[in-house]
């Protein structure tokens, strides 16, 4: 796998490592959030600005506020005072949001650079914000707004509040336990908390000195970077090198939301956007116009971190609390154990009335059915679709792709490697939960493109 560090960013973030009891990836996300939102005032891609959202999620000790100080460290030389003017929190209800970039593109409107409506919101309290943000039914609605880089109105002020363009980056600190308490499953499925890239933090090896203090970093090229990003608007598009990676980006997201369970693929159907987003980033911090293979290779490995992250969460929280079996995934066991199965067989196997099987059956996009000749009247049979199905060439670029499988787990579809950042260092290993050989949804795909 591509390492998940790269560019200035990931260099001054293994520099600092040594001296920080955190994991380094907390490190990289943090500054990541606050890069995007120093440069989210003039670099576009894909007509879109690049927000980068993200979460540190961990449990008490693990380094959350560490890492964002060594975020702090890194970036507060090369943005300027950016962070001290544009960092805000607190923001828990959307009139709130919409208010507080109304008054700063006001306040800005008749500067010489134009108007500025930058926020980095930082909530290292999270779970707390979100509780509070529950109260208000704008809040989360704003939020997909806001990500999207649409207009923003307030409709509660008596003088109407309108924000176009919003520049807003969310970054948050929460355990894991409050995330499968807060993050619902069902403010994913609107499409509010796939906006979020979580990244689960490890443990790392305790400091021989805890008063260690933090170097002095050399960020000159990362300065030169946000004064070439911000000078004027920049439009960022894919190289020639990075369009084939690009197109596999597109058919991993599709696999993903294709093949894991609904109540894990609501959280990450934005990897394509995703991946964009953080490469530009990533391009930006280089000076570059052009995204190429390797910027789209360690954003890729960044977003596939921040996938198995999520999963991995969900599945805790599954083992802690086991989700409730609809009827559903009643029909999808039936059919697997049995391979095809005819209508009524399944009836009595899955014990749902056929009255109400014609509506489970309606919303299944993922199993088929088919009329068979007997003897008598045509019997009626079922199978789960197969992922063979899927638009996926073989050895694609070489690119090795990682997909989550229903229990959380990596799967690799193609081990071959390349793009290998030459400053960048591997990921400890994580432990895994133990592979169901009855339950491999890939195990077709990755014969095919290993032939």
């Amino acid at each position: 796998m591509t390492p998940i560090l790269y560019g200035p960013i990931g260099r001054a973030v293994e520099e600092i490592s040594p001296h920080a009891e955190t994991d380094p990836v907390g490190i990289y996300a943090a500054c990541l959030s606050m890069w995007s939102a120093a440069i989210g005032g003039t670099v576009r891609v894909n007509r879109r600005t690049p927000l980068v959202w993200t979460a540190l999620v961990g449990r008490t000790g693990l380094g959350k506020g560490i890492a964002y100080g060594a975020a702090e460290h890194i970036m507060s030389p090369a943005i300027g005072r950016f962070l001290e003017t544009h960092t805000v929190s607190g923001l828990t209800s959307g009139a709130s949001m919409v208010n507080h970039l109304w008054l700063q593109q006001q306040a800005t409107e008749e500067m010489e650079s134009g108007r500025d409506v930058r926020t980095l919101v930082v909530e290292e309290e999270w779970s707390e914000s979100l509780r509070r943000a529950r109260r208000d039914h704008s809040f989360t609605p704003n939020l997909r707004i806001a990500w999207d880089g649409k207009t923003l109105r307030n409709t509660t002020k008596e003088e109407h509040q309108e924000v176009t363009g919003p520049g807003l980056v969310m970054h948050g600190h929460i355990t894991p336990s409050d995330w499968n308490e807060y993050v619902s499953v069902r403010e994913a499925a609107g499409g509010t908390f796939n906006r979020f890239l979580p990244v689960t933090l490890s443990a790392v090896p305790m400091l021989d000195d805890d008063a260690d203090e933090w170097p002095t970093l050399d960020v000159d090229d990362l300065a030169e970077a946000y004064t070439w990003a911000t000078a004027r608007p920049r439009t960022l598009t894919l190289g020639t090198d990075a369009k084939p990676l690009w197109r596999l980006v597109r058919r991993y997201g599709r696999i993903l939301n294709a093949s894991l369970p609904e109540h894990l693929a609501v959280f990450v159907q934005r990897t394509e956007e995703q991946t964009l987003r953080v490469a530009a980033c990533l391009a930006a911090s280089e000076r570059s116009t052009t995204i190429t293979h390797a910027m789209l290779s360690a954003a890729l490995s960044f977003v596939r971190y921040s996938v198995h992250s999520v999963t991995t969460l969900v599945a805790a929280a599954e083992e802690r609390h086991p989700r409730k079996v609809t009827p559903a995934d009643k029909v999808r066991a039936v059919i697997a154990r049995a391979g095809t199965i005819k209508r009524g067989d399944l009836i009595r196997a899955s014990k749902i009335p056929a009255a109400q099987l014609d509506t489970v059956l309606s919303g299944m996009d993922d199993v088929t059915t088919e009329r068979q000749r007997t003897n008598g009247r045509p019997a009626i049979v079922l199978r789960l679709e197969q992922l063979e199905r899927q638009e996926v060439r073989p050895r694609d670029e070489g690119v090795n792709v990682d997909v989550p499988n229903v229990q959380g787990q990596v799967v690799s579809l193609d081990d071959k490697r390349r793009g290998n950042s030459p400053h960048a260092t591997e990921r400890p290993a994580r432990p895994q939960r133990d592979q169901n050989d009855l339950a491999d949804p890939f195990a077709v795909l990755r014969a095919n493109l290993h032939r």
